[in-house]
């Protein structure tokens, strides 16, 4: 997996490639967590994503809940096989996903 990051201003646009699981949401989770302090609004970019595990959504979770005391997280260009998994686990409720 590999991660970039590009601050501007007061949004943090964050882009995954790859597959995030049990071995790379610890990668995430810092690279993302780390990075929030003055961040009103959290754009990751999942167009490259190829995988998700119960370990990243509890990473997306996390930031969720940070992002709701400071701004806004959005999730963009979401595959068909991420998205399904955000629908069986009702992230999708929870999650905005544009």
């Amino acid at each position: 997996m590999t991660i970039e990051k590009n601050l501007n201003g007061t949004e943090l646009n964050v882009k995954v490639v790859g597959r995030l699981d049990t071995t790379t949401a610890p990668e995430l989770e810092g690279a993302v967590m780390g990075s929030l302090a003055g961040v009103e609004k959290l754009v990751l970019d999942f167009s490259e994503l190829e995988y998700l595990s119960s370990a990243g959504l509890r990473v997306l979770l996390q930031a969720q809940k940070t992002m709701n005391k400071q701004g806004e997280m959005i999730i963009k260009n979401v595959n068909e096989t991420v998205s399904e998994i955000f629908e069986v686990t009702g992230f999708a409720d929870i999650l905005t996903i544009e």
